[in-house]
């Protein structure tokens, strides 16, 4: 296909593909890839270590501590974000920082951040959920359909 595709260019534009291809700088997959995992695994290994203290120190279960957990891992990627560091921990770790939740906390508040000129009303009020409004939208739609399934279900006696 690709052939087929080189044959349908003139030969100044195939020319020109050549001096591209030539000049395109290489991305080291590999290298990115492990830089990923690792700014992900930390993540997760501090998220991982927050919700211990949640549960040693004040007293929650398994089950309640996942959601203070979020809170702070959300909270202490606003911070981060806000002081421009979130920025280039992204800048290092790539998707590794966007997958998990601070990866959303990020999108709402840089968002926030560069409409904020605009003023609450007309720049940070309707751009703050831009990128991150599908994601809310979507997961609350979610949410509602898995309810009325499991409400159904049990108003059956299935479960």
């Amino acid at each position: 296909m690709a052939n087929k595709k080189k044959k349908n260019l003139t030969p100044a534009q195939q020319e020109y593909q050549t001096f591209e291809n030539e000049r395109e700088t290489k991305r080291p997959l590999f290298k990115n890839c492990i830089r990923a995992f690792l700014t992900g695994g930390i993540i997760c290994f501090i998220g991982q270590g927050i919700q211990t203290l949640y549960i040693y120190y004040f007293n929650f279960t398994e089950e309640t501590a996942g959601n203070p957990t979020i809170a702070t891992l959300i909270f202490l990627s606003l911070l981060l974000t806000g002081f421009g560091v979130y920025d280039r921990i992204s800048q290092f770790g790539g998707a590794g920082s966007a997958v998990p939740v601070t990866g959303f906390g990020n999108a709402v508040i840089s968002a926030a951040i560069e409409h904020r000129s605009e003023g609450f009303v007309l720049g940070v009020g309707p751009n703050m959920f831009k990128l991150a409004g599908s994601v809310i939208l979507f997961g609350t739609f979610a949410a509602f359909v898995i309810a009325t399934i499991k409400t159904i279900l049990i108003q059956w006696g299935g479960l």
